[in-house]
């Protein structure tokens, strides 16, 4: 069963999206993506009003079964947090309120489903994200691509895309060389 999913990589200033559809993050196709730009000159309220418009825009325009959206795990800049932190929650809320499923990642989680390991970098990810839609160059904007990594993270990590996984030999156990839970396959 093919699923769409809003990815969002929340951000006050630059905020990436990308619309996937797909039945696990090897069987995917990319709909849409982009990023929602806001001026650091206009105050905070005027921000989030054009991205709680751009979000309900979104959600009407494709339709997405599932938004995914990038946990804010830890940031270094607290003002950068908090405006991370308020991108989320009117991603969050505006996702709820349409009635769609509504899932976090890490951006740890995000990297390990979409790179094989949690300490990839930007370029690796990207590089992942061209190879599994089947892209003829790096998605870019750097914020939509890691929007797209999302959404694939949303693919490997539900349970069809576990399942998929399973199916096809390619778990994190089977990765790292561990012995498959319950014994050999």
């Amino acid at each position: 069963m093919t699923s769409r999913v809003l990815g969002i990589d929340p951000g006050l200033t630059r905020c990436g999206f990308a619309v996937i559809d797909g039945r696990g993050p090897n069987a995917a196709t990319a709909v849409s993506m982009g990023v929602i730009r806001t001026s650091p000159s206009d105050p905070l309220p005027k921000r989030l009003g054009e991205l709680r418009t751009e979000f309900t825009a979104l959600i009407a325009e494709f339709h997405p079964d599932v938004v995914a959206v990038e946990q804010v795990f830890f940031q270094n800049n607290v003002r950068t947090a908090m405006s991370v932190g308020q991108a989320s929650g009117l991603a969050l809320a505006e996702a709820a309120l349409a009635g769609c499923e509504v899932l976090q990642y890490t951006p740890n989680q995000v990297k390990d489903a979409v790179a094989g390991w949690g300490g990839a970098g930007k370029e690796q990810v990207q590089r992942m994200v061209q190879q599994r839609l089947r892209l003829s160059s790096l998605p870019q904007p750097a914020d939509a691509a890691d929007a797209a990594a999302i959404a694939l993270c949303h693919l490997a990590m539900s349970p069809i895309g576990r399942q998929i996984r399973h199916l096809n030999g390619d778990s994190i156990r089977s990765r790292k060389n561990l012995p498959p839970i319950g014994g050999a396959r």
